[in-house]
């Protein structure tokens, strides 16, 4: 295949994955931010294990993170002089084929999978980002977004340093790439033996205060950092023996670790859960195990952003040692408290809603009852509708399963309403296939604020809340009624089963539904 195949391709997967992404930022208004991984090998090296296949796994399971771009870097230890590394436009599946993979030796490695937050959409700006440093190569892989990348920007161009791309990844490297500095801020500390990492981690982390779960590779070793906010995301898990059976996790011998934005994918690649990332928290891996070689103090409350729980996170993650899923049951359960309704059947917008539907319908007694079917085979641009078709758009998405409908009250639970501009046409849906009434319920507090640690929030005045108030919003969909979950609610169900590691430390970001951003920020 000539380069001119090889760019054509490229170009018709990023076209693909621009399709995909816009789909569903259409349905929610909502874009993810990153999903970042690392897998090390322990024991001997070469290792047995397939470390490129297991990071190329563990990023499938965060594709719902990030479908524009993703990457891949492994290292094969001590004395490699560079790392292996592919990346590209596009989803994982596409990008990733048996023979690149195979490219890919090593005995530890990082991925990242993205949708860009900061930074335009192109291949310059695709993770792992890779640095040639005095020292031999570095890698890191960013999820979220820094809030100060002005003002690095700034100080890393005043050093006449110059930047390949517009992304806050690459200002994180360069920050590392410094030695670090005595405490007043002066000089810089002499590095005798070698960079000292976990300080100059330190440092960055004192000039960056949000928002960045981190994975970064030397060439033996693999640094995880979670900011002092715990904004974002970060877990660590354990690669046990295909035999273990149900031994307990600390009890099984450890074959290798592997960090992950969330911990959906360890089953699947022969991992177990171990625990979160602290705030603050930098985690060194080796071939010999995992240490714990600092944790720096932050704010009195973190400020886990709320909306991990609510839509971002697959359902099988775990957070504060409670699951994703049985959260949002939780939510529904409170939603059905706070906004009852009187109807026959409760239903969700698929797939989002369900959790918080099956909640909802168990607390008021009404039966769960699917009254949508999504059709996952449409892309967005397969036909330039006419005016009439283009109004009637959610058709070609969703099909209504009349039976279950005629005649009935319905309460239609969704996760979130952001624009506001696709519950209408599923309410006409819903109401042309025999639907009597159809009673809104969303499991989350109206949107209100956008948001500037990672999660592409749109513009305030794009926020269907701040136009219209729920009473006029139902009007304007045709909705029976319309009800939301409140804030208080809303904490109160991710309180209900959480188990913190540290009591201490625990907190949420509501920003985009209060306001109320975390201290020491200026907007």
């Amino acid at each position: 295949m000539g380069k001119n195949d090889n760019d054509n391709k490229q170009q018709s997967v990023a076209r693909a994955v621009s399709v995909e992404s816009a789909e569903r930022e259409e349905r929610t208004g909502l874009t993810h931010e990153c999903g970042v991984f690392a897998a090390i090998a322990c024991g001997d090296w070469p290792t047995q294990i397939d470390i490129a296949h297991v990071i190329c796994l563990g990023l499938v399971a965060l594709q719902h993170r990030g479908q524009e771009s993703a990457g891949i870097a492994t290292s094969e230890g001590n004395c490699s002089p560079n790392f292996n590394v592919h990346k590209g436009m596009g989803m994982i599946s596409n990008l990733f084929t048996d023979a690149n993979i195979k490219n890919l030796k090593g005995n530890l490695g990082i991925g990242h999978t993205r949708y860009s937050t900061s930074g335009a959409s192109e291949v310059v700006n695709c993770q792992p980002l890779i640095y040639k440093t005095a020292h031999g190569p570095m890698g890191v892989a960013h999820n979220g977004e820094l809030v100060n990348s002005d003002s690095l920007r700034k100080e890393v161009l005043g050093r006449g340093v110059g930047l390949v791309t517009d992304s806050d990844s690459e200002l994180i490297a360069q920050s590392l790439c410094r030695p670090p500095v005595k405490e007043d801020g002066g000089e810089e500390i002499p590095e005798l033996n070698g960079p000292d990492w976990p300080a100059r981690i330190r440092r960055f982390m004192k000039l960056a205060p949000l928002s960045y779960s981190l994975v970064i590779m030397i060439k033996d070793k693999i640094y995880a950092v979670r900011d002092v906010y715990g904004n974002r995301p970060l877990c660590l898990g354990k690669i046990v023996p295909l035999n273990v059976g149900n031994l307990k996790v600390e009890e099984a011998k450890a074959e290798g670790w592997v960090v992950s934005s969330e911990s959906c994918g360890f089953l699947s690649i022969g991992a177990r859960y171990v625990r979160e990332v602290e705030p603050g928290e930098i985690i060194e891996l080796t071939r010999h195990g995992h240490r714990t070689v600092d944790v720096l103090r932050g704010p009195k409350s973190m400020a886990f952003c709320i909306f991990e729980y609510v839509y971002f996170a697959r359902g099988d993650s775990i957070f504060e040692r409670q699951m994703v899923y049985s959260m949002r049951m939780q939510s529904g359960r409170q939603l059905a408290r706070e906004a009852p309704c009187k109807a026959d059947i409760v239903s969700s917008v698929p797939e989002s809603g369900t959790a918080a539907a099956h909640g909802y319908a168990k607390e008021s007694g009404l039966e769960f009852v699917e009254v949508l079917c999504k059709n996952r085979y449409v892309g967005r641009t397969f036909i330039q509708p006419s005016t009439r078709l283009r109004q009637l758009g959610v058709a070609k998405k969703f099909g209504a399963l009349s039976e279950n409908l005629v005649g009935k009250r319905l309460v239609l639970i969704d996760d979130s309403i952001v624009r506001g501009n696709t519950i209408g046409p599923i309410i006409k849906l819903l109401r042309d296939a025999g639907a009597s009434e159809v009673h809104v319920r969303v499991a989350s507090p109206p949107l209100c604020y956008p948001c500037n640690m990672g999660i592409n929030i749109p513009t305030h005045e794009e926020l269907i809340a701040n136009k219209l108030n729920p009473e006029e919003l139902a009007k304007q969909v045709r909705a029976d009624s319309l009800e939301y979950l409140s804030v208080e609610g809303l904490i109160k169900a991710v309180k209900h089963n959480r188990q913190p590691m540290d009591p201490s430390k625990k907190g949420y970001c509501t920003a985009c539904l209060t306001g109320e951003y975390p201290t020491q920020l200026s907007w």
